[in-house]
């Protein structure tokens, strides 16, 4: 929380507590400098990141057209940088899955930017933070020149064009790998096929023990037949059911009849029995 409140101290020069004001100018007609907030990254001990302690450089307020290269420009004067690490905020470290495609998982960076610099020798670190005496130092060179405003735009809708060939080749190299893979995986299947393992038990594969074919005109003309003859078989017997119904019913009405006329011949032999004395 301490380190994200720090980002509101970017436009004046003094440096919030723990931090060192770095100022930078993306250009030569810059007139007002940028100011990089510098202090050393600390970890819990025994905690694993790819930031290790006393050697890495945590590095506040990055503007979003400030990239890796103009990092690693930037404090290899002060000694050996081994890795330059941009990221939105401040995480744990964790190594994360490199994208390698040009043109999908692509991520549009909006805001400032936190970043991780790590050296080779601790002493590097104090040399980072006394670049804060030589004033403002320039990053964007002629040979390296880091694009700000209408040339940043400009080069970010270039770069959106997408070139068909380059597309192409990157789904043909994809579909490679993936039918490689795919191939190795029903190879590594079809050897474990029916193999038991230490404890006896038999793996069963997705191919199963007869592999599907492929239908051919004939093979669909049975399935067809064989599913007519299943609902011929289904009508006839709705049909009997039919007929089931209705003999119960006459069944049950038979029953109410003969109910009926058993209670009007109780009746009947009740009425009929008088006391007679004699």
């Amino acid at each position: 929380r301490a380190e994200m409140a720090a980002i509101g101290e970017r436009v004046v020069g003094v440096a919030p507590p723990g931090y060192t004001a770095l100022a930078v100018k993306f250009g030569e007609r810059q007139r007002s400098p940028h100011y990089l907030l510098l202090k050393e990254h600390q970890v819990r001990e025994g905690a694993g990141s790819m930031h290790p302690p006393h050697r890495t450089l945590f590095v506040l307020n990055v503007p979003p057209y400030c990239s890796l290269d103009s990092l690693y420009r930037l404090f290899t004067r002060c000694g050996q940088v081994q890795s330059v690490d941009i990221c939105d905020k401040p995480g744990t470290g964790e190594k994360k899955e490199k994208l390698t495609s040009k043109f999908f998982n692509r991520k549009t960076v909006t805001g400032f930017q936190v970043a991780y610099v790590v050296f080779r020798k601790r002493a590097a670190i104090q040399a980072a933070k006394a670049l804060s005496r030589e004033g403002p130092l320039l990053i964007s060179t002629e040979s390296h020149p880091v694009k700000t405003g209408i040339s940043k735009w400009i080069a970010s809708y270039a770069a959106s064009v997408v070139d068909p060939e380059e597309l192409k080749a990157e789904v043909d190299a994809y579909m490679e790998d993936y039918d490689k893979k795919m191939a190795e995986e029903e190879a590594k299947a079809a050897k474990e096929e029916g193999v038991p393992d230490e404890e006896g038990w038999v793996k069963v594969t997705r191919k199963g023990r007869k592999p599907g074919l492929p239908r051919t005109e004939a093979a669909n003309l049975r399935v067809l037949e064989r599913e007519k003859r299943k609902r011929a078989r289904k009508e006839l017997l709705n049909f009997y059911a039919w007929q089931h119904r209705e003999t119960k019913r006459e069944h049950i009405a038979q029953l109410r009849k003969k109910f009926e006329e058993d209670k009007q011949r109780i009746a009947l032999m009740r009425a009929q029995r008088k006391f007679r004395p004699y």
